[in-house]
C-alpha cells in the first residue's frame, strides 16, 4: 500500500493531482481512493489530498497521519500544519522558494527541493499547470506507472489543455529523476 499526500493552499490543484492519480490506479484494476481537507476558504487556505493506492481492496478510505510514506508540498502554512502525518524516513518534496523545512525535518525525513511552481511558470508557461508537474513528481518518487498516470491525466484535463499539460509532466518527471539522482537534503 502507498500512502501519499500532496498539500498546498486552495486554488493550486492539489485535489485535480490526487484525483488522478487514484483514478489511474482504478483504471488499472487496481484500489486508488483520496480523501481532500480544505478549509472553509475556496482560495489560499491550507489544502491537502490523502491518497491510498492498493493492488488489494482498501478497507479505510484514509491516509493514516504518521504512516504517510510520500508529501509533496507547495505552501509553507499546509508543510507546517500536515508534515506529522508522513512517516520517519519518509519522503518529503517541497517548493524552496515557499516552503522552510527546519534542520530537525531533514534528519526526519528525506526532503527534495523541487521548484514546482517556478517549473510550472516559467518552463511550461502556464502557473496552473503546477498541480501535473506535482504529479509527474509524485508519479515518479512513488515508482507509479508513469504512462498510467499520464493517459489519466490526458483523459481528465480539458482538451484545450492537454499540450501544455504534457509539457507539464515531462518536466515534472525530469526533475523528479534529477532529484533521486542528487539525494535528499541535509541538515
Amino acid at each position: 500500500m502507498k500512502q501519499i499526500r500532496i498539500t498546498g493552499v486552495g486554488g493550486q490543484g492539489v485535489l485535480l493531482a490526487g484525483e488522478i492519480l487514484a483514478r489511474a490506479y482504478v483504471n488499472d484494476g487496481k484500489y486508488g481512493v483520496q480523501a481532500a481537507t480544505y478549509t472553509s476558504q475556496v482560495r489560499g487556505g491550507p489544502t491537502k489530498v490523502d491518497i491510498v493506492l492498493d493492488d488489494k481492496e482498501i478497507l479505510f478510505p484514509y491516509a493514516n497521519d504518521g504512516e504517510i510514506d510520500f508529501m509533496l508540498s507547495v505552501a509553507d502554512a499546509s508543510y507546517q500544519l500536515f508534515k506529522d502525518g508522513v512517516k520517519e524516513g519518509g519522503t518529503i518534496v517541497y517548493e524552496p522558494n515557499l516552503v522552510n523545512p527546519t534542520d530537525e525535518d531533514k534528519e526526519k525525513w528525506n526532503l527534495y527541493p523541487i521548484e514546482v511552481i517556478t517549473i510550472a511558470k516559467e518552463k511550461v508557461g502556464n502557473v496552473i499547470t503546477q498541480s501535473v508537474v506535482a504529479l509527474a513528481i509524485a508519479t515518479v518518487m512513488n515508482d507509479i506507472d508513469q504512462d498510467l498516470v499520464f493517459n489519466t491525466m490526458i483523459a481528465t484535463v480539458p482538451p484545450k489543455a492537454v499540450e501544455v499539460n504534457k509539457k507539464a509532466f515531462a518536466l515534472g518527471v525530469e526533475v523528479a529523476k534529477e532529484a533521486l539522482a542528487k539525494g535528499p537534503v541535509k541538515a
